[in-house]
């Protein structure tokens, strides 16, 4: 009897155990949710001067969706933003093609999935005017989990409240796993780097000193050559 009571108290605690680290886990998920939300959802703001040009870059990995909206900020507010305040800004990937641009012009919004791993950019170019001026940009840029509008979703979809944060909940987790192996990849890829930078370095230290040697070789037998000429040795 105390046998069986002790196994049942063991299933017990086990069962506590098990659901306390579910709940661990689903805080950490959040947080790290909440985490790569703020990181890549955040937007910045910055000034340029007439004929300026300043480009953003982000690390994105393939298959990654990524969004972007931009405008200048009007000096006057409640008055219409003066002709001098334009830009150009072009978004490009890696290999220089082009996602998006934007020509003498205020405000605007791009989107697209990325084709490849690597940095990809975000050019701005304030148009050159007379007197020079000073312009606002005001710029956010999403990538992967933040990039997908989820109060649209739950719109469109009339799905309740857990229903959606499960999804968003899955996204993430999908989203961390996927983010991982890329850094998986690239660390490999440096480790690779690595190994062929330090075997490039031996054989060119060893190329140095066998040259060393050649030439130490060389010095001596000149001037060996040369004492023996002048009957010195």
């Amino acid at each position: 009897m105390f046998s069986e009571e002790k196994k049942l108290w063991d299933l017990f605690e086990t069962r506590i155990m098990s659901t306390q680290n579910l709940q661990g886990f689903l805080v950490i998920i959040l947080g790290l949710g909440l985490l790569l939300e703020t990181q890549f959802g955040e937007s910045m703001r910055f000034e340029l001067d007439s004929g300026q040009t300043k480009c953003v870059s982000e690390d994105i990995m393939t298959n990654a969706m990524s969004v972007g909206k931009y405008f200048i900020v009007n000096p006057n507010e409640g008055y219409p933003l003066p002709d001098s305040h334009k830009l150009t800004i072009k978004v490009s990937s890696p290999d220089g093609y082009i996602y998006h641009i934007g020509d003498n012009a205020d405000s605007g919004n791009f989107s697209f999935t990325a084709a490849e791993n690597g940095g990809y950019s975000a050019c701005f170019l304030a148009i050159n005017h007379q007197p020079p001026v000073r312009i606002t940009i005001d710029f956010v840029w999403r990538t992967g989990i933040a990039a997908k509008e989820w109060p649209m979703v739950a719109k469109k979809g009339q799905v309740d409240t857990m229903e959606l944060e499960l999804k968003n909940l899955y996204d993430t987790v999908t989203y961390i796993h996927e983010e991982m192996f890329y850094l998986r990849k690239r660390e490999q890829e440096m480790q690779h780097l690595n190994r062929e930078t330090n075997s490039k370095m031996e054989t060119l230290s060893f190329c140095s000193i066998v040259v060393c040697l050649l030439v130490a070789g060389l010095q001596i037998w000149h001037l060996k050559t040369f004492f023996e000429r002048k009957k010195i040795l």
